[in-house]
Order: C-alpha cells, then structure tokens, then sequence
C-alpha cells in the first residue's frame, strides 16, 4: 500500500476538518455568548403581522449558517419531551435538557463549527460498520469460507438465469487497456470514502437552509450499514475475484476457477487501499456492494437537488413536423436547464462509473450492485427510525455536559413564532416536523 497507508486516512481528517471550517458560524465568537441567542426576540418578540416575523437575512447566508437554540431561553427546562414512533406505535419520553449547558466551552466549539456533530455521526457509523466487520472477520471459519464460495457461484447461476452474467466480457474489455484499468482501480479503492465525505461536506453547505434534506440522507447511509453488516453476516457470499484462488482445491475448486476472474486491485501493478486490504477486513461481504448503494444515493441527491429561482428557468423545443399548418399547436419538449442538465449527468455518470469499477475490478457481481440499490432504497424508507434514538443521544450530552447546535430553517422559524404568539404550540422539536394544533 506504500504511502496510500498514510495519505487515504489524512485525507479523510482533512476532509472531515476542512468541512468544519466551511461550515463555520463565521457571526459566533468563542470567548463571548452568542448575542443572538440573549435575545428572547428571535422568534419571541410582539408581532402584528407576518411581515413583523422577518428574521435577520444574515440567517439565509452561509456565512451566518442559521444555527438556532432549541429552545427558547425563557422557556429552557431541565427536561424537554422526545417522541418515540415505531410501526404505528407512539409515546413521548421526558430526556434532559441540554440547552442549560449551552454557554459552556465544549457547546460553544460546536456552535461555532456545527460541522464537527456530522464528523462524530460519520465516525460513529463508519467505526461501528467497520467494527462488526473486523468481528466477522477475525472469527472466520474455514467453513464460512467454503459456503461465501458457494453463495458466490449460487450468484453466478443466478445470473446466467436471468441473462445477465456479464462480469467476465466487462472485465476482459478493460483490462484490455492497461492505462484506463489503471485509472479504474484507482476509482474502486480511494473514491469510495474520501467522495462519500466529500459529498457530505458539500450537501451540508449547501442545504443549509433546508437541512431535512441532508439529514435523511445521512441516517440513510446508517441504516444502509446496518442491514449490510446483517446480509453479509447471515449470508456471507465471496467476491469474483476470490473464486480464482490458487490455493484453493477443494471440491468446487474447478468450477470456480473456469471462470477466470482477476484481481486487478490487490495484485503488484493494483491500487490497493488501507480501507480494503488489511487483516481486520471481512474479505466475504460482497453482497449488498454499498460501493454502488452509496454512489447511487449520492446520484440521485445530485440530480434531484434543489435550485434556486434562477437556475430553474428550462426552455421549450417545439417539434413543428408534426403540425406544419399549425406550428404554434404542435407538441414541445421541455429542456432542462444548464444547471439542471448538469445535476442530471453528474448524478448519472457517478453510480455508473462506480458500477463500472465494481465490476470490472471483480469485487462485486452485478446481482451485488441490485442489492446494495435495494439496500439504499429500504434504508431511505425506514431511515426516520433512527429519531428514536435521540433520547439516548440527549443523555450523553447531558453527561459530558454539552449541546449540541440544531439547524432550524427560516421558514420553520417564522411558523414556529406566528404559531407560539396564537399558542397552538408549546415547544419546538428541530428533529420532528413542526406540528401546530387546530
């Protein structure tokens, strides 16, 4: 791996780092209280009208980065009221407060750089991934090994069912060109981290006035780690290029090798990455691929995002030669915009080239790519689950006394103060939906 071993892990660090310095409060200082939040007035002031609740536009830029309390100082409790949903079910828990300690170090820090919570959340759900993954790896049977082969040529008759065994000619086309497969393994071990942290970084600046929009993406990538690590713990399949084992003579043996899957990644002239080769990495958790769960998750955000006013502007292609009396009646095609258009092929061009390194790389089956797409799919379902977990997270901060900053959009603020000022709210949950009582 040679200096790989050292530069991937820093540029990870620097990613996670740099993503805190330009998601920073730049209007907070550290060695004073925030002025803004020693004003009930925020969203508590006497209103006449909609036009009285205008917040400050310093919210709406990223400089400001529209860090608001969760609770109202003249209303802060020492317990505030959670919810609990789960199939249907529904109950409300009473956790510690931490806005009390919002004005100590620790709190401060992470108001002025509101980025470092996601370095922690990304930290927490990659190390706990990679965990269960060193566990099955170290405690590995000769005879896990032996069904992951059998899963794996399980796959490949799948495949050949459904007349889309097409690993081998993908991979033989590239390797046909040395310089481009080059480039390809290089793609399949050192985008997959690194780009996920970068793609985080920058949704996060860039929703900043709609953070919903980032959250549910991060608590879908959770949830996609969780039902992988249980997939590939209860159904442990092998990836292609393992099947050309050498060393390998057992009774499927011959049947494995006829294919001849190479491993293009983790041989001399490969590009193999700390993340995918050391001795604490499960070697048989090839199905789901979250290689192509991620990129297209990542793809589709990038194509579905949205934009401002002035960008959204498409244009209309008439198609005359189907009226030619009439040209002004005949049907049209809309155009996206320029930036739109170019939202859609990013977001194309990335899961596709992903799909393309998996596959050609032999690391993953293409039925792998199928599940890791249904994995994302499931996880962006049922990602909301993950809210239940937020009282045990208000009882870690309460014991290293701390608070963490919440992101309230200016939008949500103007609801929440025309709907506390009628009182059909009490309070304001910034992880739930503002629900007002009628």
């Amino acid at each position: 791996m040679g200096a790989g071993a050292f530069l991937e892990p820093l540029a990870v660090v620097v990613l996670l780092f740099g993503g805190a310095w330009i998601n920073r409060a730049t209007d907070y200082s550290l060695s004073a209280k925030n002025p803004r939040w020693e004003e009930p007035a925020l969203v508590a002031r006497a209103v006449d009208g909609d036009d009285d609740l205008d917040v400050e536009e310093a919210q709406l830029t990223h400089s400001k980065r529209s860090l608001s309390p969760s609770l109202l100082p003249s209303q802060e409790d020492k317990w505030r009221e959670r919810e609990i949903r789960w199939l249907g079910f529904r109950t409300v828990v009473q956790t510690p407060n931490t806005a009390v300690f919002r004005n100590r170090l620790l709190s401060r820090v992470l108001h002025k750089f509101p980025f470092l919570v996601e370095a922690w959340y990304w930290a927490l759900i990659y190390w706990v991934y990679q965990l269960g993954r060193a566990f099955t790896a170290v405690t590995l049977v000769e005879g896990t090994v032996h069904v992951a082969r059998r899963h794996a040529l399980q796959v490949i008759e799948m495949e050949k069912r459904l007349h889309i065994f097409w690993e081998i000619p993908i991979q033989k086309f590239f390797m046909s060109y040395p310089r481009l497969m080059m480039h390809i393994n290089w793609l399949y071990s050192f985008i997959h981290i690194p780009g996920t942290i970068a793609f985080l970084v920058w949704l996060y600046y860039y929703t900043i006035t709609r953070p919903w929009l980032y959250e549910a993406r991060r608590r879908t990538m959770a949830v996609c780690n969780l039902l992988a690590f249980v997939v590939f713990t209860i159904w442990p399949c092998m990836p292609p290029r393992l099947l050309s084992d050498p060393a390998y003579t057992g009774p499927q043996a011959e049947l494995a090798k006829s294919y001849g899957f190479v491993d293009t990644v983790h041989g001399k002239e490969g590009a193999s990455s700390v993340w995918t080769q050391n001795k604490f990495c499960n070697q048989y958790a090839a199905m789901p691929s979250l290689h192509f769960g991620y990129s297209l998750m990542i793809g589709v955000t990038i194509m579905t995002i949205p934009l401002a006013p002035e960008h959204r502007r498409s244009k209309s292609l008439r198609l005359p030669f189907f009226n030619n009396s009439h040209p002004e009646l005949a049907p049209a095609i809309r155009l996206p915009s320029p930036r739109r258009l170019a939202c859609l092929t990013l977001g194309f061009m990335y899961p596709f080239a992903i799909l393309i390194a998996i596959v050609s790389t032999a690391n993953h089956f293409i039925l792998d790519a199928v599940a890791g797409s249904l994995v994302c799919a499931v996880g962006w379902k049922i990602n909301p689950m993950l809210l239940n977990l937020l009282p045990l997270e208000d009882w870690f901060l309460w014991v290293l006394r701390m608070h963490k900053p919440v992101q309230m959009p200016v939008e949500a603020e103007r609801a929440f103060a025309v709907s506390l000022k009628k009182g059909k709210i009490d309070g304001w949950n910034p992880e739930r939906p503002v629900v007002v009582n009628k």
